[in-house]
């Protein structure tokens, strides 16, 4: 039975936003799923490789799993998102933007899926982030040619999808090309998803995965974005493109890719949170997409709706919603701290204007929102009023992106360090 709405204070709410957030973030954790995934021990050689920022917990979850097997191998992951192993070699590297790093560590997986038999198992240990761990250069290009390219997509507006899309045409280990190297041993390719539509093709770009976008894809985001990328680039995918015309690789059908946690799956354990707390869950969707502000206005209004008529879910109710936004940074603008997070959530309590008896949270799976150091925020109905006393009012830090900044001067952010896993973004509105 609900609880009535005159039960509900800022103390209980937000209590009960953080533990639907944890509840969705636990369910991705690979200690938890990984296990149930895995086949019959091979009779060769295992190796495993992987990236993304739950790549090295992944390894961990599978030495546990697997203590009787001897495991061997090399993933990456980014910075402080390392995790002990005995058999696997952890490396670290940069994201968004690859490093050397991110280039000697393709290097070494590449290297240790070389000569393998049938009856050897490659392990595939895939989240997202992986994009810029995996940083190898298609013959012609060089590092300083992808970072330029991912720095412009970054800053451009494009989604996810569309810079993973630009991003595997450019590399010699992603669009399944890591399988080609490891045939003809057989390939398990577990995945922690964080992308909408939870394709393989496209978390940390496929590097066991032939590509869904095709070479003319990449170059039409290119066009639509007018991103001002080299001739080297430029002749990359133009040769791309014929050879695509040539030559469709047919994907092994030995080969396997297993999702082990995905947003929607978070979502759905937050909704069982949501219920055990008195709340009426309603899950908007996994894949939201578009402008971090606009997202914000949107479902502020879907809350505001709730509040008010009842509709689309009579509350006291939760509206859940995943997906990865975007902060587009304009030419002339200001680019302050802050992630697509934050900049959804101060976005959407600047549209409520304090209205009584609805609170937010969101946050990054990964405990990272964008480059700062938070998983995301939180607000009440009384967070504009008391950030106004303290000399902050909302709309110049939205303008100049400034979120973070925000936040941090009210008290709040939501910090939780790296979770070790990543299904992307959680966003919960509780309407009381």
């Amino acid at each position: 039975m609900l609880d009535a709405k005159n039960t509900w204070d800022n103390t209980r709410a937000r209590a009960a936003l953080r533990s639907m957030f944890d509840a969705a973030v636990a369910s991705a954790d690979p200690f938890r799923v990984l296990a149930a995934h895995l086949p019959n021990k091979p009779r060769g050689r295992c190796v495993v490789v992987g990236a993304g920022k739950a790549s090295a917990a992944m390894a961990a979850a599978l030495e546990a799993a697997w203590p009787d097997v001897a495991l061997e191998g090399v993933v990456v992951t980014r910075d402080g998102h390392a995790a002990p192993t005995r058999h696997v070699r952890i490396m670290e590297a940069s994201h968004p933007v690859p490093d050397q790093r991110s280039e000697a560590a393709a290097r070494a997986i590449m290297q240790a899926v070389q000569g393998l038999g049938p009856d050897d198992l490659v392990v595939a240990l895939v989240s997202g982030g992986g994009s810029s761990l995996l940083a190898l250069p298609a013959p012609g290009l060089t590092l300083d040619d992808k970072r330029t390219v991912g720095r412009q997509l970054l800053r451009s507006g494009a989604t996810i999808t569309e810079m993973n899309i630009v991003r595997r045409y450019l590399s010699a280990i992603k669009g399944g090309r890591l399988a080609q190297a490891a045939s003809p041993a057989q390939v398990l390719t577990l995945v922690i998803s964080d992308v909408p539509g939870d394709d393989p093709s496209v978390i940390a770009s496929g590097p066991t995965v032939a590509p869904s976008g095709t070479a003319e894809d990449a170059i039409s985001i290119v066009q639509r974005y007018r991103l001002d990328l080299s001739p080297a680039v430029h002749r990359v995918l133009e040769q791309a493109v014929l050879d695509q015309k040539e030559h469709k690789p047919q994907p092994d059908p030995r080969n396997r890719v297993v999702m082990i946690a995905t947003p929607l799956m978070a979502l759905q354990a937050a909704a069982d949170k949501a219920r055990q707390l008195g709340l009426a869950p309603l899950i908007l969707g996994d894949a939201l997409e578009g402008e971090s502000q606009v997202t914000g206005i949107l479902l502020g209004g879907v809350a505001r709706s709730v509040h008010l008529h009842g509709l689309p879910v009579r509350s006291p109710a939760v509206l859940l919603s995943g997906g990865e936004t975007t902060v587009t940074i304009r030419a002339g603008e200001s680019a302050g701290k802050g992630g697509r997070n934050t900049e959804f959530l101060l976005s959407c309590a600047h549209f409520l204007g304090g209205e009584k008896g609805i609170w937010g949270l969101a946050g990054d799976s990964d405990g990272i929102d964008g480059t700062e150091d938070a998983a995301g925020a939180i607000f009440a109905p009384d967070t504009l009023a008391r950030a106004a006393q303290a000399g902050y009012m909302a709309e110049p830090y939205l303008r100049n992106h400034d979120s973070y900044t925000f936040f941090k001067a009210v008290g709040n952010l939501v910090m939780t360090g790296p979770t070790l896993t990543n299904v992307n973004d959680i966003r919960l509105l509780l309407i009381a």
